[in-house]
């Protein structure tokens, strides 16, 4: 039987990873949540209430910007979502 040749180069390893694995600060879920929750409660107590004529003292005042308070609110939460490891 024929020998089979030698290898000339090493084998190929990759190098270790060296960095840990990154993890989430302790504020960060507890603050998307929350800014979730107050962006969707805003806009339902919005809608409530110029459903039903009531006038609430800061919102009355605010008109349709209280759906741009309210998306904002979840807009930042979704950030955040994006730094969740």
């Amino acid at each position: 039987m024929a020998k089979s040749k030698v290898r000339k180069k090493a084998v190929y390893t990759p190098p270790q990873r060296s960095k840990a694995p990154e993890v989430s600060p302790r504020w960060l879920v507890p603050t998307m949540v929350g800014l979730w929750l107050i962006g969707l409660i805003w806009i339902a107590v919005f809608y409530v209430t110029a459903s039903t004529g009531t006038d609430v003292p800061y919102m009355s005042d605010l008109h349709n910007w209280n759906l741009g308070i309210g998306f904002t609110a979840i807009i930042l939460g979704v950030i955040l979502s994006t730094r969740w490891r």
